[in-house]
């Protein structure tokens, strides 16, 4: 299983019943893995063991749509519909399963509870004694450790260095050729400026923010593509915003834009460059579309089916200063706990007031360490 450190990690917290912290850890990335079947299927299971069932129920849902019949997703689902009282609906999925494989010992055993308890009482009281996570989906299987790999890695590469080695010496092989170096990030060739870029790098003639010499122009242009190049795409598009809004000519703004359609959309754990309210606040123009995590409370919810909506109070998750109020909508549905502190990663999106630029945040994902979770009916 090839998965990216953040479902290997999970996937471990789960396997080691450490259903808390793998629900922490996923729950922010929702929007870097929408659509992600394994995803929605770790938090699914997560949730289910944490009694969180309405959430589990969701999360269940979107991984059917992925896969319809995923023989763990209909187990799920089963335990779940076992649990609300729904024998019927349970039962189907769990005939389901074993259409799809016949010898799975969990759609066998839950079958049977149910003929054996069915029309009874005893069926509830078996469900509340706390034996239904007998019932529940198996977690995804863990990715082999580093040792696992590195130690017959490390011991089949010396068994071919070591013949490499010797016949290399008896003039069987030629010598090693030089392995070419890291290809660079995607966008950085095509981004560099050519001769007559170079040639005109300014406008004489218009109306702009920032008035900029060539000098100014090149070194703003080249520190943009340094950042991208270490992956700090923020501090890179910040530069490259004051580009956009000064006297650079219209080939170097094009170059400009062409970088930033390059750039990566970050999560909390890869956010590199981490800005201020303060500092977004005293010039907004400068951080159009740069990614923030800011924390504090938030106030006015509107939580609709598709979108999520709220005033960001920002720094007041101490209760002791308020920095200032930012309106953060999600074009997705995601829950907020108004009573908790919050801190979002978000997209700043200047906008104009009477009284000048103002900013609101498009948000991108959401966290809430102290979010209570509760089991739902």
């Amino acid at each position: 299983m090839n998965l990216d450190p953040i479902l290997t990690k999970a996937i471990r917290l789960l396997r080691r019943r450490n259903y808390d912290h793998a629900i922490k850890l996923l729950e922010p990335e929702v929007n870097r893995y929408h659509g992600i079947f394994t995803y929605y299927y770790i938090l699914a299971v997560s949730y289910l063991h944490a009694k969180v069932f309405n959430v589990a129920f969701t999360y269940f849902k979107l991984a059917r749509d992925i896969k319809m019949r995923d023989p763990s997703v209909l187990l799920g689902l089963a335990a779940l519909y076992l649990r609300r009282g729904e024998t019927d609906r349970a039962v189907d999925f769990y005939l389901e399963v074993q259409d799809l494989d016949e010898h799975n010992k969990i759609a066998k055993n839950a079958l049977k509870i149910i003929r054996k308890y069915s029309g009874t009482a005893y069926l509830s009281i078996w469900i509340e004694s706390g034996k239904l996570p007998r019932l529940f989906p198996p977690p995804p299987p863990a990715p082999p450790g580093a040792g696992r790999i590195l130690v017959p890695a490390a011991c089949l590469l010396a068994i071919l260095v070591l013949g490499a080695g010797i016949l290399i010496k008896i003039e069987v092989l030629p010598m090693p050729i030089k392995i070419a170096p890291k290809a660079e990030r995607d966008g950085l060739i095509t981004s560099a400026l050519d001769r007559e870029e170079r040639n005109e790098p300014v406008q004489i003639d218009g109306s702009y923010r920032y008035i900029l010499t060539r000098k100014d122009v090149f070194g703003i242009y080249d520190e943009a593509r340094a950042r991208f190049t270490e992956y700090r795409d923020e501090a890179a598009k910040k530069a490259l915003n004051k580009l956009l809004e000064s006297n650079a000519s219209e080939a170097i703004k094009a170059k400009a834009r062409l970088l930033i359609s390059y750039m990566d959309v970050p999560g909390f754990d890869t956010l590199k460059d981490r800005f201020t309210y303060t500092e977004v606040i005293g010039e907004p123009i400068l951080f159009r579309d740069c990614h923030v995590v800011w924390r504090g409370m938030a106030a006015n919810l509107e939580a609709m089916q598709n979108t999520t909506a709220f005033n960001l109070l920002v720094g007041y998750d101490t209760r002791s200063t308020l920095q200032g109020i930012v309106p953060v909508t999600f074009d997705f549905s995601v829950p907020v706990n108004t009573e908790q502190p919050v801190e979002v990663l978000g997209r700043v999106v200047p906008i104009a007031t009477e009284k000048g630029i103002d900013i609101r945040l498009e948000g991108v994902a959401l966290h809430q360490s102290g979010l209570r979770l509760e089991g739902g009916k």
